[in-house]
């Protein structure tokens, strides 16, 4: 199973701009820049590739969860999951993604739901590709 996404970049590093596209089209033509990037904390000038990793790495740990929570005979009624990853600009690298949750799980005790959560934390794909850097995990049952 392939998926892919284009990025086009024009210009150089902190005048340019780029674009992403992605297969399914939910991404189509959105800009991302230096500014975006490393500069604007706030988030509000456009994406940047650590968001998109954030988005993905909270969207497959919910889905991993979501799983083992059915398997356990209790499913979940939401899932909330939050991504914050880290890049280190003096490092030239991303060192941390944390995740924080919160769920609406009917019918479980909340050590039961952390260790589900450790466990879909450790087995998700995103997870298991940021093999590299600290993945933390703060869960709570709503």
């Amino acid at each position: 199973m392939d998926r892919q996404a284009t990025a086009i970049w024009k210009g150089a590093l902190k005048d340019g701009q780029g674009t992403l596209d992605t297969q399914s089209g939910a991404l189509k033509g959105l800009p991302y820049n230096f500014k975006a990037r490393f500069e604007d904390e706030s988030g509000t000038s456009g994406t940047n590739p650590e968001e998109l990793l954030g988005a993905a790495h909270a969207g497959c740990f919910a889905m991993q969860l979501s799983h083992f929570l059915a398997e356990n005979g209790t499913p979940a009624e939401r899932l909330e999951a939050k991504a914050v990853v880290t890049l280190d600009p003096a490092k030239g690298a991303i060192t941390k993604s944390a995740l924080t949750l919160v769920g609406n799980v009917p019918g479980i005790d909340a050590a039961t739901f952390s260790e589900l959560a450790n466990k879909a934390k450790a087995n998700c794909p995103v997870s298991k590709a940021l093999g590299a850097i600290e993945v933390t995990l703060d869960a709570k049952l709503a």
